[in-house]
């Protein structure tokens, strides 16, 4: 989360743990707990419930029920009767996960605990990482003294598979009912501040709505916010008892209410939506928010769960900036009763060419979803426009503004609900609902730029006077990488000749194979007259070729990495690292969160993922995807991105040999002028591919606009395609001699003349 958003989510959650709200009649419903550091404490305990081992066998499960029905529970009982508050013990992993699923049926936990111990057992409210350690400490000890024949951790592989028995207390129906409810919650910006307090927020006005309507026959169906705070509330049955007690009386919640997993019907979700509207006048669903289990649009198109970053994780390159994604919806409601009416949308900083357009509909008494997209913080906020058919001659074309409205993100993020709702004039109401930003990926691209010599500087005339026409030596292929708002960030070049070209007579020599090292600087050029300008001083990391059969190519990384590229029936990459103990494969496609369906395997070829496996992900995780044709890369920020430009240009160069063709158009030796930055931003904003994205063009958004607005690789002919290129990598044009003849940068990316005179360079 950016500095600033994490400052913001401070002052909103601040206050008491003890503290109630007022709801529109003014009942107020009161917490005896921190739901936001609970419900935080809750994520943390689901993804540790979801990675456990003993859930995955079956024998190991029933052991460790019986270690919980058996011993734990009566110890704690025992416990928690000689001392007047709920001992600070936590036990053992297992013990806890089967407990949780336990607490999380309340009605069957209570019967539980009174038909066995009397009275309800209570969970130690434990949110600090100090105090868990010093819980856990301190139960292996008791454990120890009451169970010295019991292991503290449970034992799987001494554990013998044995026919199943009839389990009796519905403890095993309870784990099998919760042992995917991680998955419900998969979202980075579900565990943040702001969004848990705009859920906690949602919770007291959907437990109002409860105890006003819950005798009117249907149930209630919650929204995964509020369902998140509910099984939060349940998970300390004490607590959670009494404050339901005081609140709803004798009526159980769980019979008003549709709890997780309960089937509910399409008649009781459009109940609560229409009661939710009438009490609060808000859209029930809003960003982030949605009924049901089935997964958002916007998560299954850009992959959420791999995203998963609680603060930014590069701090090695500060020329890369940090990016922040989140989702967007816009409402509307009522109506002008005036035909010929459109809304417009465009963002207040960066993508001046999108612009979603949508009809005003006839006059409703709902709210309607009128767009849903994913946006980016630096993008500021939102420009709502209402707006009009113009009159006749020359103004024909001409839409006037009835209306308009300028949102930004931090007004929203102050707000406490995450949303901001204003007037459109005195008959309509349009509403902005947004996440917390979440970091996001890098998105780079490589782009030609001039040749360079030995000490960075550009091939020119202007660096010739500068250094009093002393000769420059040495020639490079540069290239500049820049982010998606254009800054640069990289410098890659490859050594290509060498010697002083200067003067006619000096014939240019090419450099041994095993010196045609690849550098990466990190840093903008330094300019010294107009685009002219030397690399940055830092050099962070090279490759150098090593010699190797043929069709192989083999790099010595400074990262510590040997790369071997082969070419035999296709490419082939094989990394191989004495430093490090994680596993690494790259592989040709678009490959887990990339994948894309239905493509031709010439689209696939293109493109290469950087899969890594991790503990977290033992199937793997791809870090990076790179697009060898149009030269672009989007990495994730655990990702080290030096070495993904390294190893990018050496594919590059492997795929230029096999194809004996040009195929980046590294044989462009100038400066390419980018799409200005504002104009067309690399995914500043991103559509899901659903109808009810609404986007149309108009007079002012061009038909390409759609593209432009999906995920990069989906299309990424479309999003990079520049006339500027075009135009750069046509035959005809002639360089400067002072930067070497071709056949020098020809026989250096292994290009017989025949290949070039075949292809027109």
């Amino acid at each position: 989360m950016p500095e600033h958003v994490s400052k913001i989510a401070a002052s909103v959650s601040s206050g008491s743990s003890h503290d109630s709200v007022s709801c529109k009649d003014e009942a107020k419903v009161r917490l005896s707990i921190n739901l936001v550091a609970a419900a935080r404490w809750h994520l943390s305990f689901l993804q540790s419930f979801s990675d456990s081992v003993f859930t995955h066998r079956r024998a190991a499960l029933r052991e460790s029920i019986r270690r919980y029905a058996e011993l734990w529970m009566p110890l704690m009982s025992e416990l928690s009767k000689n001392s007047q508050t709920t001992p600070m013990l936590l036990p053992p992993a297992d013990v806890a996960c089967v407990w949780h699923c336990h607490v999380l049926r309340p009605s069957l936990y209570r019967n539980f605990c009174l038909s066995r111990f009397g009275s309800v057992v209570e969970r130690p409210i434990i949110f600090d990482e100090g105090n868990e350690e010093y819980a856990s400490h301190r139960c292996r000890a008791i454990w120890a003294v009451h169970f010295p024949s019991e292991t503290f951790d449970l034992e799987i592989y001494d554990v013998k598979d044995e026919e199943e028995e009839e389990e009796k207390d519905g403890i095993l129906a309870a784990i099998n009912e919760f042992d995917d409810l991680c998955k419900l919650f998969l979202d980075p910006f579900v565990g943040q501040t702001v969004y848990l307090v705009s859920a906690r927020q949602k919770y007291r006005n959907f437990l109002h709505l409860c105890r006003k309507h819950g005798d009117k026959g249907r149930r209630l169906v919650p929204t995964s916010d509020v369902l998140l705070m509910w099984l939060t509330h349940q998970s300390f049955p004490g607590v959670y008892a009494r404050d339901m007690e005081e609140f709803m009386g004798e009526r159980k919640l769980e019979s008003i209410a549709v709890g997780f997993g309960e089937k509910t019907d399409k008649e009781e979700v459009e109940e609560t939506v229409r009661v939710w509207e009438r009490a609060f006048d808000e859209p029930y669903e809003q960003a982030g928010v949605r009924l049901g289990r089935a997964g958002s649009p916007l998560r299954e198109c850009f992959y959420w769960a791999y995203w998963a970053s609680d603060s930014e994780t590069n701090r090695k390159y500060k020329s890369l900036l940090p990016r922040s994604l989140m989702e967007v919806q816009v409402f509307v409601k009522g109506g002008w009763g005036e035909t010929d009416l459109f809304f417009r949308v465009r963002t207040v900083r960066f993508h001046r060419r999108m612009k979603l357009v949508r009809p005003v509909s006839s006059s409703s008494s709902s709210w309607e979803k009128a767009w849903e997209f994913c946006c980016e913080f630096g993008t500021r906020g939102l420009v709502l426009d209402l707006r009009g058919r113009g009159g006749g001659g020359c103004f024909l074309k001409r839409k006037p503004i009835k209306e308009s409205l300028i949102i930004t993100w931090n007004e929203i993020l102050r707000a406490p609900s995450l949303a901001v709702m204003k007037d459109l004039g005195s008959k309509m109401k349009a509403m902005i609902s947004i996440t917390p930003p979440v970091q996001a990926p890098y998105l780079l691209k490589i782009v030609p730029d001039r040749v360079t010599d030995d000490g960075g500087a550009m091939i020119s005339d202007e660096i010739l006077r500068m250094n009093q026409y002393c000769p420059q030596s040495g020639r490079w292929l540069s290239r500049s990488v820049l982010d998606c708002y254009g800054r640069e960030c990289f410098v890659v070049r490859l050594r290509v000749g060498e010697g002083f070209w200067r003067r006619g007579a000096e014939a240019p020599r090419l450099v041994k194979k095993e010196e045609r090292v690849i550098e990466v600087r990190e840093g903008p050029w330094s300019y010294v007259a107009s685009s002219i300008g030397k690399v940055p001083q830092r050099v962070v990391g090279s490759a150098s070729p090593k010699e190797e059969e043929e069709k192989t190519a083999t790099w010595v990384l400074s990262t510590g990495e040997l790369l071997r590229i082969r070419w035999q029936s296709g490419l082939e990459f094989n990394v191989e690292s004495e430093n490090s103990l994680e596993k690494m494969r790259i592989e040709v496609g678009r490959k887990l969160q990339y994948k894309v369906k239905k493509t031709a395997p010439d689209e696939e070829e293109e493109f290469v993922t950087f899969i890594r496996y991790l503990p977290e992900f033992p199937e793997g995780r791809a870090t990076a995807l790179f697009n060898w044709r149009r030269l672009a890369v989007e990495l994730l920020p655990e990702e080290d991105a030096v070495f993904v430009l390294i190893v990018c240009m050496a594919i590059v160069l492997a795929v230029t040999e096999m194809k004996t063709e040009d195929v980046a158009h590294l044989l462009v030796r100038r400066r390419v002028k980018e799409a200005m930055a504002g104009a067309r931003d690399w995914e500043s904003v991103m559509l899901p591919p659903l109808p009810s994205s609404s986007l149309s063009s108009s007079s002012s958004s061009s038909s390409s606009s759609v593209g432009l607005l999906r995920p990069w690789f989906w299309n990424p002919k479309e999003v990079f395609s520049t006339v500027a290129m075009e135009d750069a990598a046509r035959p005809g044009y002639r360089y400067s001699p002072a930067d070497g003849k071709d056949e020098i940068y020809r026989q250096a990316l292994a290009l017989s003349r025949e290949t070039v005179v075949r292809h027109g360079w």
